[in-house]
């Protein structure tokens, strides 16, 4: 039997989708009209698709969260990266798409290969985890994140010497001791390591 409600035509079941949702949950929602003696009866189907959080390489990440069962455990921030990675469940790639960067740029961070991590890049992947930047920064990175000219004229200044004489107490051309307190030029680690660590 058919039956005429505000114009349309309704079968005895009918299902129509009311709304759909983007994002990671999809929403669908059906109503299922059916006419029964002289009454139409209305019934709601909600359908919830949405990705199940496990890790995609679940044997990987179960050797990585046995060796680091909290990451405090952590000093390198490409491990970091990975740790909080696998939490969330997510790809390499997925990770890359949702802070807009490269999926081989992410993978290079991941890689171990680099010393310097992006800081506005970082803190993009922090609020993708909501975490404070600093999680996922090593010592190094920290160092820079923090400033790392006001750190050295601390360090100088605790010193009670001139820019001269700390760069000569240090080993190094004026020109650059000048250019890093001034934020100018990033110290590389291996002459962070050497001086400030």
């Amino acid at each position: 039997m058919n039956t005429e409600v505000g114009g349309h035509t309704l079968s005895d079941e009918v299902w129509r989708p009311l709304c759909r949702a983007d994002g990671s949950i999809h929403i669908t929602i059906y109503i299922m009209v059916r006419h029964e003696s002289k009454a139409i009866r209305f019934a709601p189907l909600v359908i919830l698709s949405f990705p199940l959080l496990a890790p995609h390489h679940l044997l990987e990440a179960e050797k990585f969260n046995i060796r680091f069962t909290d990451p405090a455990q952590i000093t390198d921030t490409a491990d970091k990266l990975r740790w909080y990675r696998y939490k969330e469940a997510l790809l390499q790639r997925e990770v890359a798409a949702l802070v807009g960067i490269d999926r081989s740029t992410y993978i290079h961070y991941e890689s171990g290969e680099t010393e310097y991590y992006p800081l506005d890049i970082m803190e993009r992947i922090a609020n993708l985890y909501n975490i404070p930047v600093t999680d996922l920064l090593d010592e190094y990175n920290t160092f820079l994140y923090l400033g790392q000219g006001e750190q050295i004229k601390i360090r100088r200044k605790a010193l009670r010497m001139t820019q001269r004489e700390f760069a000569d107490y240090l080993g190094v051309p004026f020109g650059s001791l000048q250019n890093w307190e001034q934020n100018n030029v990033r110290m590389f680690k291996r002459t962070w390591e050497r001086y400030f660590k």
